[in-house]
């Protein structure tokens, strides 16, 4: 089990949404050296402005798929968060390198871990491992399911499966202790615009900002369990401190919310309650599973790590919105 007070972490992909929050969570925690491990490419320096000048954090630029990097990154420290990765949309883009991302990167990453003798590498997975799943209640033995996805979606999916995969092999052959978190859509301050799911919040409350009616794709009725960044940070540190190791966690709310309730939370937040949401035909071209409802099932994560969410969408909404308001102009 390993302590966070007074010991050194690895972030792969530090320079990121979540990477940046779980920092915070360390270094409040009583973390020594927190190293942000990233090549640049998909995060940004805002991401991590708060954290200049904290002798505390190191940013190591490097790139998961060259593993001497890695090696170098990981020497003398207590666990490793394998944040690295590509999100649908970029893998759409690029899948050669977004697969390789998301399979090699964990493999070296894992490899990295066990040379250095770290005791625990946390994943970052995805709820995209249950593809269109349509269960009663998602948990965390429920079946990948391909059928009617976008091809892009499900190469996402069973990326996200393989490194699981991978962190259950080094587990049992080499020992390397894992938990792997299964996001569900991930947003809050330093959100950035790439993830599928979370640019909605994003793309409506631009358009309420400019004065103009948010653009709702479809009905509405489509449904995503919006989890808040400092809760999925609360997750990976009480998954890396956890007694129990070698788990496959959904880290998510189990609230469903669909678009229509989310447009309805941006416009009386913004103070904008009369400016009516435009419904249009949904053309993307890359999109997650378009469903009226998801149940996904945290008991196990709540059970194992002790990990429950604390910031309701009502709450997250309100802190999104303050702080891009901060961060205007």
């Amino acid at each position: 089990m390993p302590e966070i007070a007074g010991a050194r972490f690895l972030i792969t992909g530090g320079v990121s949404l979540i990477g940046s929050h779980i920092t915070d969570a360390l270094l409040a925690a009583g973390a020594t050296e927190v190293r942000l491990f990233d090549n640049l490419a998909l995060g940004t320096p805002d991401m991590i402005r708060h954290l200049e000048g904290d002798p505390r954090v190191t940013l190591v630029r490097g790139d998961v798929l060259r593993l001497n990097e890695l090696i170098d990154a990981t020497q003398n420290v207590t666990g490793v968060f394998a944040l690295a990765a590509f999100l649908t949309l970029p893998l759409s883009r690029n899948v050669p390198l977004g697969i390789a991302v998301n399979t090699q990167g964990v493999v070296n990453t894992l490899e990295a871990a066990r040379i250095a003798h770290a005791k625990r590498v946390i994943l970052s997975s995805s709820i995209s491992t249950y593809g269109t799943s349509t269960a009663d209640t998602i948990v965390e033995e429920t079946p990948f399911t391909s059928a009617g996805q976008q091809p892009a979606t499900n190469l996402y999916g069973a990326s996200k499966l393989m490194g699981e995969a991978l962190c259950a092999h080094y587990a049992k052959a080499y020992r390397v202790e894992y938990n792997a978190l299964r996001f569900s859509s991930v947003y809050g301050e330093r959100q950035h615009a790439r993830a599928v799911n979370a640019v909605f919040i994003a793309e409506a409350y631009d358009a309420i900002s400019r004065g103009e009616r948010p653009v709702i794709l479809g009905d509405g009725s489509e449904v995503h369990d919006y989890v808040y960044v400092t809760d999925v940070a609360d997750a990976c540190v009480a998954a890396m401190s956890s007694r129990s190791s070698g788990n496959v966690l959904n880290i998510a709310t189990g609230v469903d919310t669909d678009l229509n309730r989310v447009v309805e939370l941006l416009l009386a937040t913004c103070g904008t309650p009369d400016l009516t949401p435009e419904h249009r035909e949904d053309t993307r071209a890359v999109k997650s599973a378009s469903v009226d409802h998801l149940r996904f099932s945290r008991a196990k994560a709540e059970k194992t790590i002790g990990w429950a969410p604390k910031v309701p969408i009502e709450e997250g909404v309100k802190r999104y919105v303050a702080w891009r308001r901060s961060n205007a102009g």
